[in-house]
């Protein structure tokens, strides 16, 4: 008989050694990692520049040469994942430069490019010169800042006291304020 049953502790591990063929296997299943390698995941990611954001009453000031020359308000704007694209809701657009009349432009939808200077604005666009007391309307309509043109792809509408034009393509300079229409015209005096 054993006299001190401490003496059986080295029974412990030496019986865990004997038997390790038994209970090895499946406790090396177990620990394995399911899933394989990814050397992708492995490095770090690449952390862009770019953050979204969504603002809430927004002023955007165009200068050319260092002379203000639009301004462009917008009760929303946000970024939808292209960092140069800023999209805005509910536009207003109003020539503030001194050099030629006033022009006020309003949308519903609009996005402006940062890195082309590209003001598109849709869903009921309208141009308002109040000096001349002319309306514009259409669909849609693309200002190209490097250019000084406003384009509507679409169908046109320019409304005077006495004077309706309707047309398709419209091209104005704001240079030389001269338009170019295609896509038959008609006009009622």
């Amino acid at each position: 008989m054993i006299r001190n049953p401490r003496n059986l502790l080295w029974l412990v591990p030496m019986l865990l050694f004997a038997v390790s063929p038994l209970w090895q296997p499946p406790l090396a299943a177990f620990l394995t990692p399911r899933g394989g390698y990814n050397p992708k995941l492995a490095q770090p990611q690449e952390e862009t520049s770019m953050q979204d954001f969504i603002l809430d009453t927004v002023v955007m000031t165009i200068t050319t040469n260092g002379k203000e020359e639009w301004q462009i308000n917008a009760n929303r704007a946000y970024t939808q994942g292209n960092e140069h694209e800023i999209a805005l809701d509910e536009v207003s657009a109003v020539y503030i430069g001194t050099e030629k009349e006033p022009i006020n432009i309003e949308s519903r939808k609009g996005l402006y490019a940062t890195d082309k200077r590209h003001l598109v604005l849709t869903d009921h666009a309208k141009v308002v010169k109040p000096l001349r007391n002319q309306v514009l309307l259409s669909e849609r309509l693309e200002y190209d800042d490097g250019g000084k043109m406003l384009v509507s792809p679409g169908k046109v509408t320019i409304l005077a006291p006495d004077m309706k034009l309707n047309a398709g393509r419209m091209d104005y300079n704001f240079s030389t304020e001269g338009y170019e229409f295609s896509n038959r015209v008609k006009v009622n005096l």
